[in-house]
């Protein structure tokens, strides 16, 4: 058995790459850039109006009741005017070019219409309501880095410059297996000795969280289902993450079975709770990761928050955020495991305070519904109110 912090080392020591791929702009939310993005054109592309107004000329001597004739309308998206006498002026739409010769925007709040004139009504200032030709970027300059997460608004800036499609870090394919004579579909109606599957449906919601559709399978507790079942899946996906089958009961025959296909192990049980049976290993000729929780609720989306998403991250070249978090109340860790504990998360005159959330144990999986995340204690570990530890968020705290 190891310890917490040497099995996560382990476990980031085995992040590998599995390549790139152009994809639609459409469906490049939530990916990470594999490419540098890098300005086409200026940007702004010209001197662009910030208001609707008049474009002049500017001079010192225009003050308030300076008239300007009209000699003509710019709109956004026609192509640009020229100013051709600096006592008239041209109007302009916002986003529209400035035109050629004039240096000044007035929005129409500060002037007078009269006949076929605007009169200045408010002093103003030379190269006022423009947006300035390359003042944001100019061609060629860097927008966006290769590990950047695409966002909503890095997709704008990949319209911007023309990324119909963008090449981001390919996705590791994942089966997400459930193992457990006692399991049974979510539409049917279990039998006393019966609980549905739950496991599979929150691993796949996680992973879909991560831009991943995993395939999903259900193996039943037979030494012979699960060496044939697992060895095919070993040829086909680049992860396999199971739940159950890996603690000392009598008919926990996953350790056996990697061990009889040649997974390697890296390593079984951690000195942590929930989630000390957790196996993890490679397969040695077809570089298959084999994260096998526990099958308890609890365990599983402790581990797989703990474990899996960091891997992911690093693999990915994403960091993962070191968050801490204020306690509201004194916690004792009388264990020799580290304990990841439930809570709730509260602003406090600017400090994020934790609450401990009660619950039942490792398969209580209603708890999880209450917290935003967990924090960690370390084997031994008193902590008095207000003392700051690592937390792992599972759910949005803002």
């Amino acid at each position: 058995m190891i310890s917490f912090e040497t099995a996560i080392a382990k476990v980031l020591e085995q992040t590998e790459d599995y390549g790139s791929e152009l994809i639609s702009l459409q469906s490049a939310c939530g990916r990470i850039l594999a490419e540098t993005i890098v300005a086409d054109r200026d940007f702004p592309p010209f001197d662009r109006a910030t208001k609707d107004g008049i474009a002049l000329k500017f001079n010192k001597d225009i003050d308030a009741d300076t008239a300007f004739k009209i000699a003509g309308i710019a709109q956004a998206g026609s192509p640009q005017l020229t100013l051709v006498d600096d006592s008239t002026c041209i109007e302009v739409m916002t986003g529209a070019m400035v035109p050629k010769n004039a240096d000044t925007v007035v929005m129409y709040e500060h002037t007078r219409k009269e006949e076929d004139s605007f009169v200045i009504t408010k002093s103003i200032k030379k190269g006022q309501n423009i947006h300035d030709k390359a003042s944001d970027t100019s061609t060629g300059d860097e927008l966006l880095s290769i590990g950047t997460e695409i966002t909503t608004a890095e997709i704008g800036v990949l319209a911007t410059v023309g990324k119909s499609k963008v090449l981001v870090k390919k996705l590791p394919k994942v089966a997400v297996i459930a193992t457990g004579n006692e399991l049974v579909d979510i539409v049917e109606i279990p039998l006393p000795h019966q609980i549905r599957k739950s496991n599979t449906y929150t691993l796949n919601a996680l992973l879909q969280n991560e831009s991943i559709i995993a395939d999903s399978y259900q193996l039943t507790d037979e030494p012979i289902v699960l060496r044939n079942k697992i060895e095919e899946l070993l040829e086909q996906y680049d992860v396999l993450v199971l739940s159950g089958g890996v603690s000392k009961g009598k008919f926990d025959y996953l350790p056996s079975t990697y061990d009889g296909l040649g997974v390697q192990k890296i390593f079984h049980k951690v000195l942590q709770r929930p989630g000390k049976p957790f196996w993890f290993g490679k397969h040695r000729l077809h570089n298959t990761l084999v994260f096998s929780f526990p099958g308890n609720p609890v365990s599983t989306f402790v581990n797989y928050h703990v474990y899996f998403k960091p891997w992911l991250n690093k693999t990915l070249g994403v960091t993962t955020p070191q968050i801490a978090v204020f306690l509201s109340e004194s916690i004792v860790n009388d264990t020799d495991l580290t304990r990841l504990v439930g809570v709730e998360i509260s602003w406090d005159d600017g400090k994020l305070l934790a609450s401990k959330i009660a619950t039942t144990g490792s398969g209580d999986l209603l708890s999880l519904v209450r917290i935003n995340g967990f924090i960690k204690l370390n084997p031994k570990e008193h902590l008095e109110v207000d003392s700051l530890v690592p937390f792992i968020p599972v759910k949005r705290i803002l």
